[in-house]
């Protein structure tokens, strides 16, 4: 598949069949992932697969413990956002709404999906090691942007997911991850539900006269 052609159709999945994704499959996923350029080739990034039941009983503890601890999905900001930031986060809502079932509430969708992985078979835990300051964590965002577009060219769905890192103490624990690490991200993978009306809710992007300058 050329590049841009995937580029241009990628998009989040939310709804996933109930199909496996084979071990080899994700290696290949990851091996390809991690062509990825990283300061002074340091890789920093690192990975936990988890699949079938174990991600089922990880989903178990991390919707459990959002509903007790109410936390809610949000945009991580450390001041008001201008208006713009909050345009675009208006039309995402607008864009999911019409796709959600009568009398499911978008944060609910939202919250819950991202502790169930929206129903991925498979979900790949992204850490880096505290020996690193944040400016690495680059580095994990242009391996994740490699992984999502991989994936799509391998036929199957992606979902980053930033919540579950709220629930750093419960993953560790329940994958035996380090002390030392940091829980940076989670990825649902899966082969995407092409029935669902969920996976037909497609996010626009702001024009480039928005985000881009030239001098």
């Amino acid at each position: 598949m050329e590049l841009e052609k995937v580029i241009n159709e990628r998009h989040s999945t939310r709804a996933f069949l109930d199909k496996p994704v084979p071990r080899e499959t994700i290696e290949k996923l990851l091996t390809l992932s991690t062509k990825a350029p990283s300061a002074i080739n340091l890789q920093p990034w690192e990975f936990t697969v988890v699949m079938g039941e174990e991600r089922i009983r990880l989903s178990k503890v991390l919707v459990k413990s959002m509903r007790e601890r109410n936390i809610s999905c949000g945009p991580g900001a450390v001041r008001p956002l201008p208006e713009y930031f909050m345009d675009r986060q208006r039309k995402l809502m607008d864009c999911i709404l019409p796709h959600l079932e009568k009398g499911i509430l978008f944060q609910d969708f939202i919250n819950e999906g991202s502790c169930n992985f929206y129903g991925a078979p498979a979900a790949i835990i992204v850490t880096i090691d505290q020996v690193f300051s944040n400016a690495r964590l680059v580095d994990l965002g242009i391996v994740i942007g490699y992984m999502v577009l991989t994936a799509h060219n391998m036929g199957l769905g992606t979902c980053p997911i930033g919540l579950i890192s709220a629930f750093a103490d419960e993953i560790k624990e329940m994958l035996n991850i380090a002390d030392e690490k940091d829980v940076v991200m989670g990825i649902g993978v899966g082969y995407p539900d092409p029935d669902s009306p969920i996976n037909q809710a497609i996010s626009d992007r702001a024009p480039i006269h928005e985000v881009a300058r030239f001098y």
